[in-house]
């Protein structure tokens, strides 16, 4: 029997092929028709508080610096200088006045307006300062805090793009009380190199509850989300709903009177999540007890919602690689000392020195390397674990029958495989 899928991403028998995570034509046909195309996680808004505060992103391959320009809006433009190409920005952060290249000292300001240029009673009339402006995005978008960008002119406004995404990512976003303060990156960003294909991390981050088997190590060392002791809120009912444009989410049911004491190594760190906990269910009634905890926003954008809270960012560096970016987040107004205690437990549970991570990253390595096995060029990929779905009163979108499924991951490449035309 032929295996070979009629199309790479066959959606009649739910499988992949494994060309599309190591092939390096459909690598290049990747950044053109989704990473400029879609809308892209650049930051957070506590990454640049200040006029002038910079922070260099990326957007697919490319390197991009946001800034916050002196109307107070965060801008984004290419980390290139119009001239030869330099970069105008060799550091991750911080603030400026100016963008200056090293190479020949043209500057731009926090528009990306070029302003100073050496010499320029030697350029022709014809060159006008105004056209040698940095390379912008078409479009930038906040949504609670985070900042998107497309190069797409044509795409549509970022919360039309979310469509069933929307709400719970809206309250996954915000404060853990459920009210309107803000929530800050804190401790930085975490930043390494994974042999693996992108779309590895990013169909993991949208609903990918079969590979749980993975994290035991976690469970044993009291870090991870079982009852009893341990540093992580236990999950309650986990259900998956995918969307339409290929984002994926995952939302649990707890009771709202169930306490949430999970945080028995720091006092003050446990008493403040209770006490938000409470003013949660105040605020959102039976809707407290159905949050997110995890999801992918189509491509490359992954979340923690609950403990840990993180953004995931996946950028691709080639057809077998990938930077991870990992950047954890807390309520602003919490007591320091519960700031203290997880940054301790984010690092120890994600990023690079993560316990969860360090199986995820085995298992994306491994599984990458066995997409380019020559003697099983023929044989797809499964996606076919699928329980049927339903609507739900609280959860929105495509809820799947049964929470151990693949229907999220299926809705991943069904999305990237209309993007992709293939």
């Amino acid at each position: 029997m032929d295996m070979i899928p009629n199309r790479l991403v066959d959606t009649t028998r739910d499988v992949v092929s494994r060309k599309i995570f190591h092939d390096r034509e459909i690598y290049e046909m990747e950044l053109d028709r989704i990473f400029r195309q879609k809308w892209l996680l650049v930051g957070h808004e506590s990454q640049i508080p200040r006029v002038g505060d910079f922070f260099l992103s990326r957007m697919g391959e490319d390197q991009v610096i946001l800034s916050r320009s002196k109307d107070g809006k965060p801008n984004v433009f290419l980390n290139t200088c119009r001239h030869k190409g330099m970069r105008i920005c060799r550091y991750d952060e911080g603030n400026t006045k100016l963008f200056y290249c090293p190479y020949h000292a043209w500057s731009y300001d926090l528009n990306g307006d070029l302003k100073g240029v050496p010499e320029k009673e030697n350029f022709p009339a014809s060159f006008n300062r105004k056209d040698w402006g940095l390379i912008k995005v078409a479009k930038v978008a906040s949504f609670r805090g985070t900042i998107w960008a497309t190069w797409n002119p044509d795409a549509p406004d970022f919360e039309t793009y979310l469509g069933d995404a929307k709400e719970g990512l809206w309250i996954g976003l915000g404060p853990w009380d459920g009210g309107d303060g803000e929530v800050e990156v804190y401790g930085g960003v975490q930043k390494w190199n994974i042999p693996c294909n992108w779309k590895f991390v990013s169909e993991n981050s949208g609903g990918d509850p079969l590979h749980n088997i993975s994290h035991q190590s976690t469970d044993m060392s009291k870090i991870g989300p079982r009852e009893g002791i341990g540093r992580r809120d236990p999950f309650g009912e986990l259900f998956l709903t995918a969307t339409d444009n290929g984002h994926g989410l995952i939302f649990e049911k707890v009771p709202t009177d169930r306490p949430r004491d999970h945080y028995q190594m720091s006092k003050i760190t446990s008493e403040y999540f209770e006490d938000c906990w409470r003013r949660r269910v105040d605020r959102l009634g039976e809707r407290a007890g159905s949050p997110m905890v995890l999801a992918n926003i189509f491509p490359n954008a992954g979340f923690h919602t609950q403990q840990p809270r993180v953004f995931l960012m996946a950028h691709p560096n080639g057809p077998q690689s990938c930077q991870a970016w990992r950047m954890f987040f807390v309520d602003k107004d919490a007591p320091q000392e519960a700031k203290d205690f997880l940054r301790r437990y984010y690092i120890s549970y994600s990023g690079p020195g993560g316990m969860t991570e360090q199986d995820d990253m085995e298992n994306w390595n491994y599984a990458s390397e066995g997409s380019t096995v020559r003697g099983a060029q023929h044989a797809p990929f499964s996606y076919v674990a699928d329980s049927g779905s339903y609507r739900d009163p609280y959860i929105p979108g495509d809820v799947s029958k049964w929470w151990m499924t693949e229907r999220n991951n299926m809705a991943f490449y069904r999305a990237w495989s209309d993007a992709m035309g293939l």
